[in-house]
């Protein structure tokens, strides 16, 4: 093993790391307008989705059926799209069919010969399960937006999952692909995190770093390993 840890648990943010959310999300506003007449641009509803929902989240608390409706209004609205208030709910009816990247069912398979799996999501509990269905690959435990009350980057996912782990933060390591809602809260917490850059994107000038950097989770298990 590549890594020296006494870690015996992976957590993997879902959204993005083990599910292409982007190719979810775009073809769900595309498809949603051209019901109503509209050409939607996937770029564009990218860019504003990434501002538009880290601003719902970070208010008061409300369930992520409510915060993709918020969102998508949201959106719809910045985009010149008179999305209809009943129909706002498109985003989270769509969420289960959303692609899994095809390198995730196998590299969880491998990992979970070594390691138990979990996942740390900002999602509700229901829409969360309709996902790890379509994964096909079963997680030793979970910690959705709906346990903590509130949604990464804040710091209640990581916090739960270090009670499961009985305080042991070296028993830990984290698997995520957002800098900004996953691999910064745990730098900030002392926790071990391996940034998922699918992107290839720079990391940024400043700051701590994660423990290491992989473009997929087959690279990530093959540097532990596995």
């Amino acid at each position: 093993m590549n890594l020296d840890t006494t870690a015996d648990t992976i957590s993997f943010d879902c959204y993005g790391t083990l599910v292409d959310w982007e190719t979810g999300i775009s073809r769900a506003f595309v498809e949603a307008a051209a019901a109503d007449g509209l050409e939607l641009d996937g770029s564009d509803v990218l860019a504003a989705y990434q501002e538009i929902e880290a601003d719902v989240e970070a208010g008061d608390y409300l369930p992520y059926r409510e915060v993709l409706a918020e969102t998508s209004s949201r959106i719809a609205g910045l985009l010149g799209w008179s999305l209809q208030p009943d129909r706002a709910h498109f985003l989270a009816e769509s969420l289960p069919d959303w692609p899994v990247f095809p390198d995730t069912r196998g590299a969880l398979e491998r990992l979970k010969s070594r390691f138990k799996v979990a996942i740390l999501s900002n999602v509700d509990d229901d829409l969360l399960r309709a996902t790890v269905e379509r994964i096909g690959v079963e997680f030793d435990w979970i910690v959705t937006a709906q346990k903590t009350r509130s949604y990464k980057p804040a710091l209640g996912h990581f916090e739960e999952a270090i009670r499961k782990i009985d305080g042991d933060m070296t028993r830990l390591l984290h698997a995520a692909r957002s800098y900004f809602h996953d691999v910064v809260p745990c730098l900030q917490l002392g926790l071990s995190v391996v940034w998922v850059n699918r992107q290839g994107k720079d990391l940024p000038d400043a700051g701590a770093r994660p423990l290491h950097t992989v473009s997929d989770l087959t690279e990530l298990a093959g540097w532990l390993d596995v």
